[in-house]
Formats: C-alpha cells, sequence, structure tokens
C-alpha cells in the first residue's frame, strides 16, 4: 500500500530503490545452457531416448480423419482450355481426389445446385512439378496415380496452301455437283 502511493504517477526507472526494498524476492535466476538441460534429463532417467527414425508422415499427426487417409488421389497435368485463354492453366500439376461411390449426390429441389456429401470432390492442389506432387502424396501417406500429359501433335503448316492446285475435289469444301445418272435423271450429290 506504501509503495503504490509513494509511486503513483511516476515512471519504473525513477524507483528502482524503493520497488528494491519492498521486493519479497532477492534471489537472481541461474541461467542454462539447452545441452546443460539435456544432460540433466537424460541424467535423471524420466526420459527414454527413441531411436531416429525416417522423415515423419504428415499423416500420423494431421488429425485428418481415417477415411480421408484411405482415399486415392489422381496426379495429372489439366487439358487446354477450349476458350481462347491458351495454353496459360497447363503448366502445373494438379491433385484431385477420385470421387467416392456412395458420396450422397443430390439436387438442391429450389434452386436445382447439385450438392454431395463427399467433401473432398471439389478440392485440388496445384504444384509446379510431378516430383514435388508425388511428393506431397507420400508425405500425406495417400494412394495417387499419375496421368500421362498428352503432349499437341502439330503439323508443319502454311498459308500458301489453301490456295494450291489440285485435281480432285478440295476436301474441306463442301460444293454441290450436279450429276446425270445411267437413266438419265439429274440428281444433286455432295461432296467433301
Amino acid at each position: 500500500m506504501i509503495s503504490r502511493v509513494l509511486l503513483r504517477g511516476r515512471s519504473a526507472a525513477s524507483y528502482p530503490s524503493i520497488t528494491r526494498a519492498y521486493s519479497t524476492k532477492n534471489t537472481v535466476p541461474q541461467k542454462t545452457t539447452h545441452d546443460e538441460n539435456i544432460k540433466e534429463h537424460k541424467a535423471s532417467g524420466l526420459t527414454t531416448p527413441h531411436p531416429p527414425k525416417d522423415v515423419l508422415t504428415a499423416e500420423v499427426i494431421s488429425g485428418a480423419p481415417e477415411t480421408l487417409q484411405r482415399r486415392q488421389v489422381r496426379i495429372y497435368k489439366p487439358t487446354k482450355n477450349t476458350m481462347q485463354s491458351g495454353t496459360y492453366n497447363t503448366h502445373q500439376w494438379r491433385v484431385d481426389f477420385d470421387i467416392l461411390q456412395g458420396g450422397g449426390r443430390w439436387e438442391h429441389p429450389l434452386m436445382g445446385w447439385s450438392s454431395s456429401a463427399d467433401y473432398m470432390q471439389g478440392t485440388h492442389v496445384k504444384f509446379q512439378s510431378k516430383e514435388a506432387a508425388i511428393h506431397f502424396c507420400e508425405k500425406q501417406g495417400w494412394d495417387y496415380f499419375v496421368s500421362k500429359p498428352r503432349s499437341p501433335k502439330f503439323k508443319t503448316k502454311q498459308y500458301a496452301a489453301n490456295y494450291y492446285h489440285c485435281e480432285y475435289n478440295l476436301s474441306h469444301l463442301i460444293t454441290e455437283l450436279i450429276r446425270t445418272t445411267a437413266a438419265g435423271k439429274v440428281r444433286l450429290a455432295h461432296t467433301k
């Protein structure tokens, strides 16, 4: 009570002697290093040393449900979008979960939204390389399979090829020809 009255409105640096007089502990804690603490624990016999292990998989400490750890994932490189966006989204590798059989798919009666009880169906993870995706799946303890990417086959094309002369009908133009049959009837024939 006396110290509160004496110290009101002053900073802690202005009254070190007063606080020292009213303090109950006069002992300074001993500083020990980390190695000394380890030696003390080993000497006490309360701890048992464990042999060093390989890399611990995350499935043990992740807290994920057991049903998630039994799922199989697919590692693949996405295909080119059919829009005009080009090949921008095809440079990464993706990890997707397979669709769970009996996942309870239903459609909302009012809005028409489709839903599922499978919470991992819409989940995907992107990686820069196939090796990184495989390492992640092995670290999580998931079964996986890798789909090989399909590379596009390019043919050499020239603009002048549109104007080449050929004796046969052009395959990319549909033309109408009037043909006469052996009976003398005229019929319309389409050629490709």
